[in-house]
């Protein structure tokens, strides 16, 4: 039996997300954004098309990254202004009534204890559909907007990390009991308290007593994912994780991460299928190869290579404005952009990439372009890598996801590569299919459960 891919709208509250410049078009809705219409409408196209989830990215800060400045992500809104994806999720809760809702959230934007109290209210709302991509931040700008001189160092942010998500396991899952809810209207007891307790939670960065003012939710934690691809920030994917986004470049380069992080899965006392691989893919859809390829042209168009590069200056931490913009890329002592460089001169045999190739190459390096049949075939290639699932990247919206859901989703779906109906229950259950709507044993969350029930004094 095939199986089939996990399908979710990759998105961005805010103008320009990935492909810079297209807010432009006429054909796209981006400086729309401020309106909760437009989202609305996708959310019900997503659901209409049997997508699992619409994932919102989000960022906390904007640094001067390009050419000295910040004014390349103004003028061009290179992912500013930009609102709170947490906000938008909320929103969209009573507009759905199946798609999962996952947002992003850093470590540094909020304490523990309220983030967790905000999560359990959006899984009671939602009735067990939402999801938290678990992000650090790179940003220094992020961390002073939050009372820090510059961002901590890559790996503590990590170690940051796992007492951020201690503190909300031991609320989610510890705080209260399963039976701790009574609702015993003759008897006049809503909830027993020898089944609430405290977490009594101490470590370098918080002291938090408790206990959890929400009681459990459906899933009670949240559907977690992780985007990390440093060494650092795979272990804690491997880890805490659900689901890893990932970006790789061909499915060859997706099949060795794929192996290499279910490797570390295991190593980590969990099973190998508790970690889902999402990939981020975009798509042109035309109903010949010429029109695809037309299509594709027309988008192009419309492409900022100075947004592109003042995107991926951001995300490497080098400021490729100030190199010549000619200048081929091997000649200049860049790290971390092998593997763009790789794929552009692969698409362009005996041209050395430039420095403005980059940017082009950042953003379509997995692009695919093609028939509703020949997109079919290249994403079964991609879950044969050993992938699970898509975050399928808009160029214009919700053009970009019409044209997906009309022509390639039941192509995919002939091919049992998607589905046709959700599934019952949770967020989590419709992703692992026969696992329940919490947490399997072997997460580190679950060790929470039943450890504060021996406390005394619970009162004071």
């Amino acid at each position: 039996m095939t199986k089939r891919l996990i399908l979710n709208g990759f998105s961005m509250n805010a103008v320009s997300h990935v492909y810079h410049g297209l807010w432009r078009r006429e054909d796209t809705r981006q400086t729309a954004f401020n309106d909760l219409a437009p989202w609305v409408e996708l959310a019900k196209l997503l659901e209409k098309g049997r997508f699992d989830a619409l994932f919102v990215a989000d960022v906390i800060g904007v640094d001067p990254a390009y050419k000295g400045s910040w004014d390349t992500y103004l003028e061009e809104a290179v992912q500013i202004p930009i609102n709170d994806s947490g906000a938008l999720i909320a929103a969209l809760i009573g507009a759905t009534e199946h798609l999962g809702l996952t947002f992003t959230s850093s470590i540094l934007q909020e304490h523990p204890f309220n983030f967790a109290h905000k999560v359990s209210t959006l899984d009671h709302l939602s009735r067990g559909r939402i999801g938290w991509n678990i992000v650090t931040s790179v940003s220094h700008n992020a961390a002073q907007n939050y009372g820090f001189d510059r961002i901590v160092p890559h790996d503590e942010r990590y170690r940051w990390a796992d007492e951020y998500v201690d503190v909300a396991y031991k609320l989610w899952e510890g705080s209260w009991d399963d039976d701790a809810v009574l609702n015993d209207r003759k008897g006049g007891r809503y909830a027993d308290p020898s089944r609430v307790h405290r977490i009594h939670h101490e470590s370098a960065r918080y002291r938090v007593l408790g206990p959890h003012l929400s009681q459990p939710s459906r899933q009670r934690t949240p559907v977690l994912f992780q985007a990390g691809s440093s060494q650092a920030g795979r272990a804690f994917a491997a880890r805490n994780a659900e689901g890893t986004f990932i970006a790789s470049l061909t499915p060859e380069g997706a099949r060795r991460l794929v192996q290499e992080m279910r490797a570390q899965v295991a190593a980590a006392g969990r099973d190998p299928s508790d970690l889902l691989f999402i990939q981020g893919l975009s798509f042109v859809v035309g109903s010949t190869e010429a029109e695809a390829q037309r299509k594709a042209r027309d988008l192009d168009a419309y492409r900022s290579t100075d947004g592109l590069l003042a995107h991926i200056s951001r995300d490497l931490g080098i400021d490729l404005g100030l190199l010549p913009p000619d200048k081929p890329v091997d000649e200049l002592d860049i790290q971390g952009v092998q593997g763009l460089v790789r794929f552009f001169e692969e698409a362009n045999p005996g041209k050395r990439a430039t420095v403005a190739d980059l940017g082009n190459a950042y953003a379509y390096n997995t692009r695919i372009v093609g028939t509703p049949e020949s997109i079919a075939d290249d994403l079964a290639r991609w879950q044969a890598a050993g992938i699970d699932g898509v975050n399928v990247i808009y160029q214009t919206t919700p053009g970009s996801f019409v044209d997906f859901i009309e022509h390639v989703v039941p192509v995919l779906q002939a091919r049992g590569l998607a589905q046709t109906e959700y599934g019952p229950g949770t967020y989590r259950e419709r992703l692992f299919p026969g696992r329940g709507p919490r947490l399997n044993a072997r997460h580190p969350a679950a060790r929470y459960r039943g450890a504060f029930g021996d406390r005394k004094g619970e009162s004071t």
